[in-house]
């Protein structure tokens, strides 16, 4: 790599960390308002919560390596061309282009590297994420609103993995749950089996029950009642999410699933006639989002390239109004494929079509001046 190439990554890789850790620290900001924050208010182990905070990271470096790239490259090419550095290269013969490869080189790394987290990293994170919200349920079951009516009255209910619902009519200072109802379903059946208990607590993975009943069905009849002073339930996996936006509890979000299961599910889709836009979605976003990389450092390039020409200064302003720009553009289209109102190729591809051909425009009217 020559001088000039490494002068001007010199000058945008040290931006990149400090935009990186900025854009890093919104994000973790952000979920700990929607999520952490209550969690906390509501008694959780500030331990397990920190454990949940931290396991957000990798998904926060994913998606702040693009915008922090186009963040730093505009601010790294806006100081050079405010000190004259970019005329007097171009003064002395120096092409544009020896300008725009090597910071293009850096976002094609920078894009290898978001996949990577992405794909290799975040599945696994939000795997663990659901094994601490499970802590953090056995450890305080009041964080998730046990014993909380909703608009329409209804109380909260968990699953676990054997397939039964678990219904809890109130929740004591001390953990202590009251008026329990376990329904062990049966698809497209009535239940097999339902427990009532007065009282119960939930330690580990094991439900402790006192003054309840037991009915087991057989075509919807009961064929035993059984009444009992105490007793145990084990249960498995019992899930419960704290993101208000999640499209069932306890799974993960399509986005989250790792790059294979994805494209199974979809496939298994097509062949059904399915129509499932989240996770075609998703699956186009997997590829179209550590590209953003690309096409966002092609626009900030293009972008330098025209002010420079047309001697406007672009400063730290103008850096935060275009990430944000962007990042409600990606928005915009990501909820519009979610819900069909878009083609999945279109809704995921269009953030980063729309900066490549914004960045085509700016060098064409640049070369005019």
């Amino acid at each position: 790599m020559k001088r000039f190439e490494r002068y001007v990554l010199d000058e945008i890789i040290p931006a990149l960390l400090g935009a990186l850790a900025v854009v890093i620290l919104l994000f973790l900001l952000v979920a700990l308002q929607e999520v952490l924050a209550p969690l906390l208010a509501k008694g959780a182990n500030p331990l397990l919560v920190g454990k949940l905070l931290a396991l957000n990271i990798p998904w926060a470096i994913s998606q702040a390596l693009p915008l922090g790239l186009m963040f730093a490259t505009l601010l790294g090419l806006s100081r050079l061309a405010s000190d004259s550095e970019i005329k007097g290269a171009l003064a002395g013969g120096v092409p544009i282009t020896r300008l725009m490869w090597p910071v293009l080189a850096l976002a094609l790394g920078v894009a290898a590297l978001a996949f990577a987290i992405g794909e290799g990293i975040t599945p696994r994170t939000r795997v663990a994420e659901q094994t601490v919200q499970r802590q953090i349920i056995f450890d305080n079951p009041r964080v998730i609103g046990l014993g909380t009516k909703d608009a329409q009255g209804r109380n909260l209910v968990l699953t676990d993995s054997l397939g039964r619902a678990i219904s809890v009519g109130g929740l004591e200072p001390d953990g202590t749950m009251r008026d329990l109802r376990i329904v062990t379903m049966q698809v497209g059946q009535p239940p097999r089996e339902v427990i009532t208990a007065r009282t119960g607590q939930l330690r580990g993975n094991v439900l402790s029950l006192q003054d309840g009943e037991r009915i087991t069905y057989q075509a919807a009849r009961p064929v035993t009642v059984l009444t009992f002073k105490t007793g145990t339930l084990p249960v498995q996996d019992v899930q419960a999410n704290f993101d208000q936006n999640a499209t069932a509890s306890g799974t993960l979000k399509p986005i989250d699933l790792p790059l294979r299961t994805l494209i199974e599910r979809t496939n298994t889709y097509r062949v059904q006639k399915t129509s499932a836009p989240a996770e075609f979605t998703a699956l186009h976003r997997k590829f179209a989002e550590p590209l953003a990389a690309i096409a966002l450092t092609f626009f900030a390039v293009s972008l330098a390239v025209y002010t420079f020409r047309s001697s406007i200064n672009l400063g730290f302003t103008w850096a935060i109004l275009l990430a944000f720009a962007y990042y409600a553009t990606w928005s915009v289209f990501r909820i519009m494929g979610e819900q069909g109102a878009l083609p999945p190729v279109v809704a995921a591809y269009a953030p980063d079509t729309i900066a490549v051909l914004a960045g085509g425009l700016l060098l064409w009217l640049a070369n005019r001046r």
